[in-house]
């Protein structure tokens, strides 16, 4: 019986304690393993380079580079590694940066330890997390300034390609609902809604779902319900 190669983990952030922290949570499970630490964001970009991690935890401020510009640094380089965005604010401009940078999850410093392992879990299958309570708001926060001009742009052309069942999954999926809540609000498998979500990133050219809610937000695709919320 083959057995599953651990997942592999590089820490980034300038405080050697919290390193410690997320060093002594995750390396109590059996399938991660860490094999790096790096204390500003240009040392992440190299510990990226050399050691190929799966998943990286990023903090946001650090000296250098930070952890926005290392994101896209390594985004752009094509490396297979995916960012987690670490931050201490439920709303962080900083935050919804570092998705649009490339960043594949986005969570709070404070997070449960059992939720930050099965983040690290789900990012490095594929799939993406940003933590729920924050999500929505974060989300609306930055359609009201930033993106709210890119409603008003012409439709992306590549919005066309979507089918109407598409459309649905992607605009669900910005609401922040997972496969099992879009397999229950549309009756059907999460199997079909996996395949939908693969078809909507390919055909829109996205690396994952997180990036399929940012692209449905600047695209004005979705838009907050509430302006004032």
């Amino acid at each position: 019986m083959t057995q599953t190669p651990p997942i592999t983990v590089l820490l980034v952030d300038d405080q050697p304690l919290l390193r410690m922290g997320f060093r002594l949570i995750l390396e109590g499970e059996d399938d991660l393993r860490i094999v790096g630490e790096a204390s500003d964001g240009a040392e992440a970009v190299r510990q990226v380079r050399e050691l190929t991690p799966d998943v990286v935890l990023m903090d946001v401020r650090m000296p250098v580079l930070d952890g926005i510009e290392a994101t896209r640094a390594i985004t752009a380089a094509g490396s297979a590694a995916r960012v987690i965005i670490l931050t201490t604010f439920d709303v962080d401009e900083y935050a919804f940066a570092g998705l649009q940078a490339g960043a594949s999850a986005f969570l709070l410093k404070d997070v449960a330890p059992a939720e930050l392992i099965q983040a690290v879990r789900v990012v490095a299958s594929g799939d993406a997390v940003v933590a729920p309570r924050v999500t929505q708001r974060l989300l609306e926060t930055y359609v009201r300034g930033e993106a709210r001009p890119a409603a008003s742009t012409q439709r992306d052309p590549l919005l066309e390609d979507l089918t109407p069942r598409e459309t649905e999954m992607l605009e669900a999926m910005a609401e922040g609902l997972s496969n099992a809540e879009i397999a229950h609000r549309y009756f059907l498998s999460e199997a079909t809604v996996k395949t939908h979500v693969r078809r909507i990133l390919t055909k829109l050219h996205l690396r994952d779902r997180v990036q399929a809610v940012v692209y449905a937000y600047e695209t004005g695709l979705v838009v907050p319900s509430n302006p004032d919320y």
